[in-house]
């Protein structure tokens, strides 16, 4: 083992750890606006003490989510300095509006939501979430886009051996970022729903509160409708994949060789022939390229080496991802059927729930897998291989250290998290939430 591959694992730990949050602070900041929109258009307290008890859930992931995404930044810097030259100029447009524009929106109106209780008026208030939520999204946007480009570079040109960008618009809107981003914020609100649906189910368990039979259907359909958005996008991702990532895609399936009408495979020598081919190109008989004819092709276009991932990684990242989300999805379908007209969620559905936390977080985690480890060897397809984007003055006792050190703190701040979370969750909301003098509905100059 050589310092590339500690550095690979550095960046795969503390990336996977930071994805975590993500996609919890996506969807769970839209849930709370949606909940206060709810108290705001029909003033019932049980709308406000939701908006408190999960707004609380938003802060505390927010706050880590925060923490562990600046050490992302550092390790361009000390790991990775090759790959920062000669990605820089590309990647510091959209960065930067992602660290301008959306974070500093994101950031700026999460905190007027926090102390404006008591001070804004209830319109003002309201916008403040929104606001913060809808820049969660837009930061989202450009932080994707980046990664895009990174599997399917467009808009530049390598001058000197670095990377320059010659249209802003072609990053930005990359056909591999406009199919990218709705799938994997689509994933978020699934992550968001299944641990809303949860918490709910942890009460629904304990007491016959109308509030969290409100809170499970919202949830309920939130996860639903973005669990059909997933799997739409999921086909394109796949289509665009066969176009622009061939080798991945072959990867994903075991496919070894070119073959017209391959198959889907479940697992291995389990096969339904033809699926693949259809879902790639909509051609039952269209022929899609293997590993082993891939790696020939490459090796004459790039030169000798290994072009394939690792495809144990690739191929059940892929199966892990589909029936993890698949179940969180199903649950939310069945869940809505059985609460249809208002009737009350079953304690053996509630209790699966509960035990379902973990699926669409395993789901999206074997997502980012699949995607990063899947471009593999490339850091950016085509032109820079990961083993030319260490920085070459590394040690190996020196990626080891700050390897040891930050699964140390990760694995304190997952303690910590996991903490924080189960405490107020057991807590739960205030019995009677006090409307801020700012925010009852008398009449008042402020309307």
């Amino acid at each position: 083992m050589d310092a590339l591959d500690l550095a690979r694992w550095q960046f795969g730990v503390t990336t996977v750890y930071h994805f975590l949050f993500v996609p919890l602070t996506i969807g769970l900041g839209v849930f709370v606006a949606g909940l206060q929109t709810a108290w705001h258009r029909t003033g019932k307290e049980q709308y406000l003490r939701l908006t408190k008890f999960f707004g609380k859930l938003f802060l505390i992931n927010f706050a880590m989510g925060v923490v562990t995404g600046i050490v992302q930044e550092f390790q361009f810097g000390m790991n990775w300095s090759e790959y920062s030259v000669f990605v820089g100029d590309v990647f510091g447009a959209p960065l930067a509006m992602e660290a301008l524009l959306a974070f500093f929106m994101e950031s700026t109106f999460l905190g007027l939501w926090i102390f404006g209780w008591d001070r804004l008026p209830k319109r003002v208030h309201l916008a403040t979430i929104w606001a913060a939520a809808i820049g969660s999204n837009i930061s989202a946007y450009f932080i994707l886009a980046a990664n895009a480009w990174m599997k399917h570079p467009v808009g530049y040109e390598v001058v000197d051996g670095k990377a320059r960008m010659t249209d802003l618009w072609a990053v930005l809107t990359n056909s591999t970022a406009l199919a990218q981003v709705p799938h994997v914020v689509g994933a978020a609100f699934v992550v968001a729903g299944g641990f809303v649906l949860a918490v709910c189910g942890y009460w629904l368990l304990r007491t016959k509160e109308d509030m969290w039979r409100s809170a499970a259907r919202a949830a309920l359909v939130m996860t639903a409708i973005a669990g059909a958005v997933v799997a739409l996008t999921g086909d394109t991702s796949a289509k665009l994949m066969y176009e622009q990532q061939p080798m991945k895609l072959a990867a994903a399936e075991g496919l070894e060789r070119d073959t017209a009408g391959a198959p889907f495979s479940i697992a291995p020598g389990i096969e339904i022939p033809k699926v693949l081919s259809f879902l790639s190109t909509n051609d039952p008989d269209a022929v899609v390229q293997g590993t082993e004819d891939l790696q020939a092709r490459f090796e004459k276009e790039f030169g000798p080496g290994d072009y394939r991932p690792d495809q144990t990684v690739v191929f059940w990242s892929f199966r892990v991802m589909i029936v993890f989300g698949m179940a969180t999805v199903g649950l939310s379908v069945l869940g809505l059927w059985l609460m249809r007209r208002r009737r009350e969620m079953p304690r053996w559905l509630a209790r699966a729930l509960l035990w379902a936390l973990p699926l669409p977080l395993l789901a999206v985690t074997a997502g980012w897998l699949l995607s990063e480890v899947g471009r593999q060897p490339w850091t950016v397809a085509g032109e820079l291989l990961t083993a030319s984007s260490v920085s070459p003055g590394v040690s190996l006792a020196e990626v080891a250290t700050s390897l040891a050190i930050f699964t140390l703190v990760y694995g304190a701040l997952t303690v910590a998290e996991i903490v924080l979370l189960a405490r107020h969750v057991r807590k739960g909301p205030d019995e009677h939430e006090p409307v801020p003098a700012a925010e009852r509905r008398e009449p008042s100059l402020m309307y």
